[in-house]
């Protein structure tokens, strides 16, 4: 987006939040960075998120799923407006999760993702108390789509030996092609969640959000390079966490989220090799700061080590795991030697 382009959309969106609010904006600040869609407004009493999206359709859902979720649970910003494409909603806080998990003492740092995981599992709780499961887009519902997730894994094997003809892809497909039943938030990364001053932890940009099995959004936690929780802790996180109440046996529910986190973490891989070819390696500092693609070796590694962790839970798909080991070999030996990324 040009300089003026994105300077005219500041001063439009100044504009309405003066009229809406009757009050001066006294500066704007872009927590994400001048590209995207949300900005900070500093009033002298208060700061209000301001987020111009190009779909009026999809602004106008946000809202209707933020105030439905608020009816139910205070883990989510709350809507303060929506004029035209223009949503308001309350700034839930600066220190993102995705950077206060690296900051807090590494014995904190357990505490502060068992937080983030209860409150997910809370906002699906608050959901299956509204009507969103009557009107919400279903997510991932098409043969192309599956198949597509199912056949990613093949951007592994440059980086480690074939797929194995034990991979059964009919099978894999035939486990993730669920029904939506659940609302899901969808791109539950670390970088979309903050604490505020009153030491909240809350969850924000429900953009994507739509209906599916639930156990997405944790394999979107947990399968965010940039996440520094070792896999198995995060299950087990999960487990004292978990919601009898969702409709799943835990057995049935971490079966699935390992399938489709081992299939998530390829996607995960894919956008780090795509980004990392066309950009370069970026800092791990700039990464997190932008909430911007894990564009870094060490980011890729822990990727492989989480495909590598979960593919290993599940039968379907256990003959990934070597192909993940593989992928981690090859970028950890790029960490060591500050080599660039080849072409594959």
């Amino acid at each position: 987006m040009s300089e003026s382009s994105n300077s005219k959309r500041i001063a439009r969106i100044v504009e309405c939040a003066e009229e809406h609010f009757g009050k001066e904006v006294e500066r704007v600040t872009a927590p994400g960075g001048e590209g995207r869609s949300s900005f900070r407004l500093h009033f002298d009493d208060r700061d209000v998120i301001a987020t111009l999206r190009p779909n009026f359709r999809r602004t106008h859902l946000e809202a209707h799923v933020l105030n439905s979720l608020n009816t139910y649970s205070s883990d989510l910003p709350r809507v303060l407006g929506v004029v035209g494409e223009i949503l308001f909603q309350s700034d839930v806080g600066r220190r993102r999760l995705n950077q206060e998990i690296v900051r807090c003492p590494a014995g904190s740092q357990k505490d502060l993702a068992a937080e983030a995981v209860a409150g997910i599992f809370r906002i699906h709780a608050a959901a299956r108390k509204t009507d969103l499961h009557k009107m919400m887009p279903h997510l991932g519902n098409n043969a192309e789509w599956i198949s597509n997730l199912v056949d990613a894994v093949d951007a592994l094997q440059p980086y480690s030996q074939g797929i194995s003809g034990d991979y059964d892809r009919a099978a894999v497909g035939n486990a993730i092609a669920y029904p939506g039943k659940q609302f899901v938030k969808w791109d539950c990364r670390s970088g979309n969640a903050a604490i505020g001053q009153d030491e909240r932890l809350r969850w924000f940009d429900f953009e994507y959000s739509g209906l599916r099995h639930g156990a997405e959004d944790f394999a979107w936690l947990i399968g965010d390079e940039a996440w520094p929780i070792a896999p198995d802790v995060m299950v087990d996180i999960m487990i004292d966490a978990y919601d009898h109440e969702c409709g799943h046996e835990i057995s049935d529910y971490l079966e699935y989220m390992s399938v489709y986190l081992t299939l998530h973490a390829v996607q995960r891989f894919k956008l780090i090799v795509k980004e990392a070819k066309k950009r370069g390696w970026l800092s791990k500092e700039r990464v997190r700061k932008y909430d911007d693609a894990g564009v870094h070796p060490e980011f890729a590694v822990q990727i492989c080590k989480v495909g590598q962790y979960f593919a290993a839970q599940s039968p379907l798909t256990a003959p990934l795991s070597r192909n993940f080991e593989g992928a981690a070999r090859a970028f950890k030996e790029i960490l060591r030697d500050g080599s660039s990324l080849k072409s594959a």
